[in-house]
């Protein structure tokens, strides 16, 4: 793909990186597609000049308080891990635009809770484990700046996994998830970036935060 313009990305894509196609496939605009695509050349050249992402080009970019004070608690590789949909090592634009559909305002609930679940399946066992809810429940307490002792938080987990554990085996699977957070749908807050909702607005001080932390 290299580090092309804008509009010899919109000439020269494969029809499935094709702004007007990722737009019928996902929850973005084209022109927030054609927004991202400038998010991403900035990325995927920053260090390896391939024009696709590596995970040593997001190792200091976690996907956090990026706008509307949501923020996603996790680590910049697992980030890759799940963004590298093909499992070939690298993000193309396609997965980069098809996985951040997930987190934008319009995506289908459905979506978000699918992947709230690999999130927080931190070890990949295909359960969360109560010691994976926990780090969630802090996550969530941090986020709504809570500071509860201890004690309380070990409370809140416990109550938390015994209401999502519906059949006491100790883990929770996906049926599991989806129905805990129908009844808890706060859970999935941290699922939604309020500024992927047209991005053709945020984006400019969305780069200036980018290129200050580089």
């Amino acid at each position: 793909m290299g580090c092309a313009t804008s509009k010899q990305f919109s000439r020269s894509a494969p029809a499935h990186a094709d702004p007007a196609v990722l737009a019928t496939q996902t929850s973005f605009t084209v022109n927030e597609v054609e927004a991202l695509y400038e998010l991403y050349k900035k990325l995927s050249c920053s260090i390896v000049k391939d024009g696709l992402i590596h995970k040593v080009e997001i190792d200091r970019r976690p996907i956090s308080d990026t706008g509307g004070g949501n923020s996603v608690r996790v680590s910049p590789s697992q980030v890759f891990d799940l963004f590298d949909l093909k499992r070939n090592g690298v993000i193309d634009f396609e997965e980069f635009v098809r996985s951040l559909s997930v987190f934008h305002p319009k995506a289908d609930t459905s979506e978000k809770t699918a992947f709230a679940f690999k999130l927080y399946d931190l070890r990949g066992t295909g359960y969360i484990e109560k010691e994976e809810l926990r780090e969630m429940v802090l996550a969530l307490l941090d986020e709504s700046d809570l500071c509860l002792s201890d004690s309380t938080v070990e409370t809140i987990v416990d109550n938390t996994f015994s209401q999502a554990d519906s059949n006491g085996d100790g883990r929770i699977d996906p049926e599991e998830w989806e129905e805990f957070v129908k009844k808890n749908p706060a859970t999935l807050r941290n699922m939604t970036l309020p500024y992927l909702q047209d991005i053709t607005m945020s984006f400019p001080s969305f780069i200036m935060r980018s290129e200050a932390s580089d």
